[in-house]
């Protein structure tokens, strides 16, 4: 069973979220941010992970907390959920288009913290979510999985899109990568032996 809970809690959010890799696309996503709501529940749905997150935030500052604290615990409970990474694909990848937005991601679970991005997003707020947290969560998730992240913005002048293709293109990438290869059977995918 790869499926775990995490509990965070600090004095600018507690979050509750649990993970399984091998779900249905289901979620029930409360937090205090409806656009990053609304980005997790389409990461759970294209991803066929079931996703449980309740967050309370410090909102009447702003998002920044909630969107980088969510982006912490997701990244530990992938981690958690993967355990020693035995006979995962490891790598995944994948060209997403949103509209005129083309987004193109490629990771590794390598255990190796490393987030290479190549974002334009011009307007400064979709919504009352800062553009700018895209980037916090995506490098707090790196930091807390341990993987290296390529995201690349191949088009696309729309905000809303822009995010929304990179949340609907790193779960394509990730299902893959976590997916278990029968081939490799009990064995870690690493000349290593471990990642």
């Amino acid at each position: 069973m790869r499926n775990t809970e995490i509990k965070r809690y600090t004095k600018e959010t507690q979050i509750e979220l649990s993970l399984d890799l091998d779900g249905k696309g289901n979620s029930d996503i409360k937090t205090d941010c409806g656009f990053l709501n609304h980005m997790l529940t389409l990461f759970a749905s294209h991803g066929m992970f079931d996703l449980c997150v309740n967050v309370k935030g410090d909102s009447e500052v702003d998002f920044h907390h909630t969107v980088e604290d969510v982006g912490i615990a997701l990244g530990m409970a992938f981690s958690k959920a993967l355990g020693e990474k035995k006979g995962i694909k490891r790598y995944g990848s994948f060209i997403l288009p949103m509209d005129e937005t083309l987004i193109m991601i490629a990771l590794d679970i390598s255990g190796r913290a490393l987030l290479c991005h190549d974002l334009n997003i011009a307007p400064e707020k979709v919504g009352d979510f800062d553009t700018e947290l895209c980037e916090e969560f995506l490098q707090a998730f790196v930091r807390n999985m341990n993987i290296t992240l390529h995201v690349k913005q191949l088009s696309g002048t729309n905000a809303h899109h822009i995010i929304e293709g990179v949340f609907k293109c790193l779960a394509r990438a990730l299902k893959e990568a976590v997916e278990i290869d029968e081939k490799l059977g009990d064995k870690v995918p690493s000349t290593k032996g471990v990642l």
